[in-house]
């Protein structure tokens, strides 16, 4: 059984899936798969490189992450651009990854799980939430972004609304960090029973 995680920019899917990890649960992270489709002289590193210019490159050849986030949260068509690049290939990632788990049930965290269509992969869909001051406020504090940018990155994922309402089970995560291991510690349990009762 795959379980779908998602939530928006800030709202701190990576405390949720650390959790999961820590009860020996396999998480496919759709961030690293993203990342290691990009790593350089690899075929989307490759279009990305033409497509965006030498500007999209540090010194050492990884793609400057930063300058390339302005570029597609700035203009649309380089953002479709780039997703038509990488997309296909972080699904493939990601397909691998999943077949390779061994744990009772997999986890695959992506923040893109609905827009990217990688929801077609799970089988239920637990939402990360909370409310948009915190995403804007986590994510300046985080990152060191600036707070329009930060908007404009919450503009082009899909709406708050609309994400839980693919959801099958949310996790409200403005409430205190400690109470979440407990709250995992449960769901982990009904997960389990799911899966248990499918077999």
């Amino acid at each position: 059984m795959i379980i779908g995680l998602t939530g928006g920019i800030g709202s701190g899917k990576t405390a949720v899936s650390d959790r999961f990890n820590a009860l020996d649960i396999h998480v496919v992270d759709a961030d690293i798969a993203a990342r290691t489709v990009v790593e350089p002289n690899k075929p989307a590193w490759i279009d990305i490189k033409e497509y965006f210019g030498a500007d999209v490159l540090l010194a050492d050849q990884t793609l400057n992450r930063a300058w390339l986030r302005q570029q597609v949260f700035a203009d649309q068509e380089k953002r479709k651009k780039l997703e038509e690049i990488t997309h296909p290939r972080i699904r493939d990632e990601i397909i691998r990854d999943l077949n390779s788990s061994k744990s009772a049930y997999t986890l695959l965290a992506s923040p893109l799980l609905i827009e990217s269509g990688q929801a077609a992969l799970v089988s239920k869909i637990i939402v990360v939430d909370v409310p948009e001051a915190i995403q804007i406020e986590r994510t300046c504090s985080r990152d060191n972004n600036d707070i329009e940018q930060v908007k404009r990155i919450i503009a082009a994922q899909l709406p708050r609304e609309q994400r839980l309402s693919h959801a099958d089970w949310v996790i409200d995560n403005s409430q205190p960090l400690e109470t979440l291991d407990s709250r995992i510690e449960a769901l982990h349990e009904e997960l389990l029973q799911l899966e248990s009762n499918l077999v």
